[in-house]
């Protein structure tokens, strides 16, 4: 579909999606977004649902200001995926053993290395940048910086909540590694202590929600934000990164007899703060819960644990700021899932994949997502599938 446009205070709001299927409080979200008077854009993806401040889903484009809360509190957080030489036939009936041993090397939950991952003995690692991210770390908000041994323990760690490791196979029975996970504990402190910072600006007091608060250009607050914003950024590519280089060491361990090559890996976040120009303006776009899709650019959108996920090319739309959705997209809250769905249910809804299927991961079963097929066919002007993957494996959190 093309977009849907519904008038707001500021600018049109241009939807990927039926406004009459978007619960009402996510619609105010987005009608309280149009009223910000540094606003010069705002595109919704398909998969949007109501978040705090911003819906999850949408792509705010402002002059001069940027508004923390409309990032998340997940800075930079995204996916990766690699596909492999391994085929479906390398794979062994019982994927238990592979499951077991990625959780062994990838800390998931709230859990941490118990030392900070040696980058210098993980294939092809780009160590230079690596070493430069933390010689910036005297450089983010002091009120985090006690955090600096607990956020390296953290490097290379899943997370939890809707945070995932997958195997896949795509159509022709390729083999991939995909992955999502963010900034960490890091990154969340990052992020409250700027919401809380902006709250008490003089110019945000008379916002129609406080949780839209905002950094202006030309201020010490704007420096301080995006000095840590982007360096939060840059935390969870690392991040990945080094969790797709332990991930590649186990299956080389793994499947030793098979010499397996690894693709290029795809990345993109898709809760962050761009640096883009429109219409002869230099603006700050704001992805939450949605990825850049500029012209042949790849990126990656997730299904739910039972479902499948899409690699896809950008088709440079620039009605939706070269974006486009970044997953299926919540369509009842966790607590909602948890009262309706019951582990019964977990096991048949991912029958066929090797994960948790206990009541602690209730609240990720795939009823709770929007159908992936149906937001993938509201974007089609945005972008074009590439390969489309289906799970054998899912560790969560």
């Amino acid at each position: 579909m093309s977009y849907v446009e519904v008038s707001g205070a500021k600018v049109p709001i241009r939807m990927w999606t039926d406004p009459a299927a978007v619960e009402g409080v996510a619609m105010q979200q987005l009608q309280n977004v149009a009223t910000l008077p540094w606003i010069k854009g705002l595109a919704v993806m398909p998969d949007v649902h109501y978040g705090k401040g911003a819906t999850v889903g949408s792509v705010i484009a402002m002059h001069g200001a940027v508004c923390p809360a409309a990032v998340g509190v997940d800075i930079g957080c995204g996916m990766s995926a690699v596909r492999t030489s391994l085929t479906a036939n390398d794979l062994p009936g019982d994927l238990s053993r592979l499951r077991s041993k990625i959780e062994a090397a990838i800390p998931v939950g709230r859990g941490m290395h118990d030392d900070p991952v040696d980058v210098g003995r993980l294939h092809g690692f780009p160590v230079t940048g690596f070493d430069n991210l933390w010689g910036r770390f005297d450089g983010i908000a002091e009120a985090v910086r006690f955090r600096q041994e607990r956020a390296s323990k953290q490097m290379g760690t899943l997370g939890s909540g809707n945070h995932f490791w997958e195997l896949c196979l795509d159509s022709d029975d390729s083999v991939w590694v995909m992955l999502h996970s963010g900034s960490r504990n890091i990154g969340k402190e990052l992020a409250d202590h700027h919401i809380g910072r902006a709250q008490k600006l003089s110019h945000n007091q008379g916002l129609v929600d406080r949780d839209l608060a905002v950094f202006v250009a030309d201020t010490p607050q704007m420096a301080a934000y995006r000095n840590d914003l982007f360096w939060a950024q840059e935390y969870a590519k690392y991040n990945r990164a080094i969790m797709m280089a332990l991930s590649q060491d186990v299956l080389r361990r793994e499947f030793k007899k098979a010499k397996i090559i690894f693709g290029d890996v795809i990345s993109c976040h898709h809760n962050y703060v761009s640096e883009e120009r429109y219409e002869g303006m230099d603006l700050l776009v704001t992805r939450k819960g949605a990825i850049s899709a500029r012209s042949g650019e790849f990126g990656i959108i997730p299904g739910s644990m039972g479902t499948g996920s899409y690699i896809v090319r950008g088709l440079g739309n620039e009605m939706a700021f070269n974006s486009a959705s970044h997953g299926a997209g919540r369509r009842m809250s966790r607590n909602a899932a948890k009262r309706r769905f019951s582990t019964r249910d977990l096991e048949e809804q991912t029958r066929g994949v090797e994960c948790r299927k206990d009541s602690g991961v209730v609240d990720e079963i795939p009823g709770a997502y929007k159908p992936i097929e149906k937001v993938m066919e509201q974007q089609r002007d945005l972008v074009e599938v590439v390969a489309k993957l289906k799970q054998v494996i899912c560790v969560k959190g």
